[in-house]
């Protein structure tokens, strides 16, 4: 057994399968990922990684496991999956999946390859574990996977309360020994005939994970925490700036030299930089972030403000965009970036609870749900960045070009720490 101590969950005991799975390279490399990419750029103490995040995730799993009495085999596959699960991730974490996603048509969590091959898929087999069948749970296929990937998992509840800790931002604070307490799985035989899974076919195949009676509170914290987080934390205009120059970065760097997409994925976050600084066409983005000076806002446009034919643009329409404000503004056309968020969406909402002994989703049952999809809409921005001489120009040419209202183009942006609820 490996003892731990902790920041947020004070001593993790890890035994068994998992125990062995974190010395491989593949767990270790997740030490220099870390779980807020560029963050730092505005809480300097953000640094912590996806390494603890996995440790954090796999103890919340074997303590729910030991609540649920769930043991040998099923839990085996559980806990090595909890230990595994961010295993996919490239540098920066999320920050450049869009990019090799469209040119590997992989996500972070298509972890297959990983699993079956080198010393991960050996400590798998020699616990009798098939590295597809974990893969497959990582990916939120098969029974019980929801405790590691869904609605109600220990990913979420350990990335919030980590992150809030980090930051030193309070908001993402939940009860998470509550939520492991309370979580349960309901066979879909067992399900009451108003589940609305059972009528839509959104549900997993096998016993459903859910919030037992007198829990809907439960849920909705999690929603406020992840709702509160979002515009101080994930969202936050420096954090979204940096990392869509390193996004900019990226694609130039696997256009400019023989690294491939693939390649990129299996970086950590010192590859990724050193590898920026040493390409002559992505240099000056590097020198940029490496001395914190950024583009700056030219757009920061709402939701409603936003015509649809921006919102529904791929990738190649975004490019062409740029292009023309570029053009407009008279400026290089890498000296634009417009970063459209994807639409606004509130996975937890379909969590299932029990209300008077029958299972129903979150959003059916929760008022608050319906405030904080307006408010997640109201959060929503439109950003255009670019080099703080030419911002002004470049946001009058972007105005014209995406059809914005040019007077609300650059709304006033709060800093991270004021947001309070009523503010929300």
């Amino acid at each position: 057994m490996i003892t731990v101590k902790d920041t947020v969950h004070d001593h993790i005991e890890i035994d068994g399968v998992a125990a062995d799975l974190v010395d491989t390279p593949a767990v270790q490399r997740l030490r220099h990922v870390k779980q807020l990419g560029t963050v730092q750029l505005v809480y300097p103490s953000a640094n912590h990684t996806r390494f603890e995040h996995s440790l954090g995730v796999y103890h919340l799993a074997s303590r729910a496991l030991d609540h649920l009495g769930i043991e040998g085999k099923r839990a085996d596959r559980i806990e090595a999956a909890a230990m595994l699960h961010d295993v996919g991730h490239g540098p920066f974490s999320h920050n450049l999946e869009s990019l090799t996603h469209r040119r590997t048509g992989k996500y972070h969590d298509d972890v297959g390859g990983l699993l079956a091959t080198g010393a991960v898929g050996e400590v798998l087999r020699n616990h009798d574990l098939d590295p597809d069948r974990i893969a497959a749970i990582v990916a939120g296929e098969g029974a019980y996977a929801g405790l590691v990937s869904g609605e109600l998992d220990v990913d979420r509840m350990d990335y919030l309360v980590r992150d809030a800790y980090h930051t030193g931002v309070p908001y993402g604070t939940i009860d998470t020994e509550r939520f492991v307490r309370e979580l349960t799985f309901v066979e879909r035989d067992g399900l009451a005939d108003g589940d609305e899974a059972a009528r839509d076919g959104t549900a997993r195949d096998g016993p459903e994970l859910v919030l037992d009676e007198g829990n809907v509170q439960t849920a909705e914290s999690l929603l406020l925490a992840r709702a509160l987080m979002n515009p101080v934390v994930y969202t936050h205009h420096v954090a979204r700036i940096s990392k869509a120059m390193l996004r900019r970065a990226a694609s130039e760097l696997l256009d400019a030299t023989a690294t491939t997409a693939a390649e990129l994925r299996r970086m950590d976050d010192h590859d990724f930089l050193a590898a920026i600084r040493d390409c002559r066409e992505t240099a000056e983005l590097s020198r940029r972030y490496d001395e914190r000076d950024l583009y700056k806002l030219a757009v920061w446009a709402e939701y409603d403000d936003v015509p649809d034919r921006v919102h529904e643009a791929d990738h190649a329409a975004e490019t062409a965009l740029e292009r023309e404000i570029a053009a407009e503004a008279g400026v290089a056309r890498d000296h634009i970036i417009l970063d459209a968020p994807p639409e606004p969406s509130m996975r937890e909402s379909t969590a299932r609870v029990t209300v008077n002994g029958e299972i129903r989703r979150l959003e059916r049952q929760s008022p608050l749900v319906s405030a904080l999809r307006t408010a997640q809409r109201n959060q929503w921005r439109l950003g255009v960045y670019a080099p703080e001489p030419a911002a002004d120009r470049v946001g009058r040419a972007a105005a014209d070009v995406l059809g914005l209202d040019p007077d609300g183009l650059v709304t006033e942006v709060r800093g991270a720490m004021p947001t309070t609820l009523d503010e929300f």
